[in-house]
């Protein structure tokens, strides 16, 4: 196989992935520090469209960790170090909506307003 033929086999693997290997994937600021990881997804049941990724940032050992819904259009992928960047300052996103895992809210259409209207605010 030539190296474009290999590089373009590459890149159709990595095109899609499972959610499952996503869950932990590092989240890092522009500026390199490390923020914390992806816990999960919000997934639009209509559509079927990543909606919002949570994020896992502090604590240690599962205690005190805070978890933040962000817009997924707020990430990109850094294959290079294989983390997603976020894209606000972490000031701003420390500031947003939060919870922690005893106190998830539902994600219904008032709270997804909610996380929306301040990224919009602040983006």
């Amino acid at each position: 196989m030539t190296d474009a033929a290999r590089t373009a086999v590459d890149e159709d693997v990595d095109f899609l992935i499972s959610s499952h290997k996503v869950d932990g994937t590092a989240v890092r600021t522009r500026d390199g520090d490390s923020l914390g990881a992806v816990s999960s997804f919000k997934i639009d049941r209509r559509t079927g469209q990543v909606t919002y990724a949570v994020l896992r940032i502090g604590g240690l050992l599962g205690i005190g960790q805070h978890f933040y819904p962000v817009p997924w259009s707020s990430l990109t992928y850094d294959a290079e170090n294989v983390a997603y960047i976020v894209s606000m300052d972490k000031r701003l996103l420390e500031g947003g909506p939060s919870f922690t895992g005893s106190s998830e809210p539902v994600f219904d259409r008032a709270y997804a307003g909610r996380v929306s209207s301040y990224y919009a605010s602040v983006l």
